[in-house]
């Protein structure tokens, strides 16, 4: 298997396809397949399968990898304590150049902080801050969109914009080299700061019945030069593309 990246927003929306159609109190179960590119060099490219779960109530939710706590639920401003697990890593010993498998092992971790979700009539500002609580990367990262929908009989569409951000510990732990690992590899060591990285999504979703629903998502992001300046890179953008079908109760 070789060595991947995922984005930590990009699994969580492809992991919840059908939550725009979410009820209040309702479950969704399903399944989806992932693909994605990963930015770092000798990494291969990876499809995946992965289970969607997804529950909307009063006070909690369960969104794929999220979960969280609602502070403040009416129809346009959703306030949530959240929890999300980054599935995103770095394994040397998978990588397909000699000097990427001297560097240090990256894991995953869980991001944990305030999401909030205003919607309106001109359309839907999403944003979140999160830090790493299990001390691996002890980065922040942050997220900021804007979505609009189209509703068209069966069919919604949801084309949005927006831009993450990372700290410099966040983009450190992930793309830096250290002094020993630079002597180790033979890579020369980079320090990465904290940066900003675009992003294009657009979510569609087909009702084929009462429900059944069928998903599909996809987002390109253009990585930060933090990003793209490290030596463990030689991507300038990565995309993630799912798609899901679910079945509602």
């Amino acid at each position: 298997m070789k060595t991947h990246t995922f984005s930590l927003l990009g699994i969580v929306l492809a992991s919840s396809l059908c939550a725009p159609l979410a009820l209040a109190g309702s479950w969704s179960l399903g399944a989806s397949a992932l693909h994605a590119t990963s930015p770092y060099r000798g990494a291969d490219d990876k499809t995946l399968p992965f289970p969607i779960v997804n529950y909307d109530g009063d006070s909690v939710y369960l969104q794929g990898l999220s979960a969280g706590y609602y502070l403040w639920k009416d129809p346009q401003n959703q306030l949530s304590l959240t929890a999300e697990y980054l599935p995103f890593g770095f394994k040397p010993s998978s990588n397909d150049y000699g000097d990427m498998k001297h560097l240090d092992r990256r894991d995953g971790t869980v991001m944990a902080g305030l999401r909030y979700k205003y919607s309106a009539q001109w359309g839907i500002i999403r944003t979140a801050f999160l830090g790493d609580i299990l001390d691996n990367s002890n980065g922040l990262t942050a997220d900021l969109a804007y979505l609009y929908p189209f509703n068209r009989d069966k069919l919604t569409i949801l084309p949005g914009i927006g831009a993450s951000w990372a700290s410099s510990n966040q983009n450190d732990y992930y793309y830096g080299v250290s002094q020993s690992e630079s002597r180790r590899s033979g890579i020369k060591a980079y320090d990465a700061g904290d940066g900003w990285s675009p992003y294009a999504e657009l979510t569609a979703i087909y009702a084929l019945n009462e429900n059944w629903n069928a998903s599909l998502m996809a987002r390109y992001t253009r990585l930060s030069s933090e990003v793209k300046d490290s030596p463990m890179v030689d991507a300038k953008s990565t995309t993630l593309i799912g798609v899901g079908m679910t079945y509602s109760f």
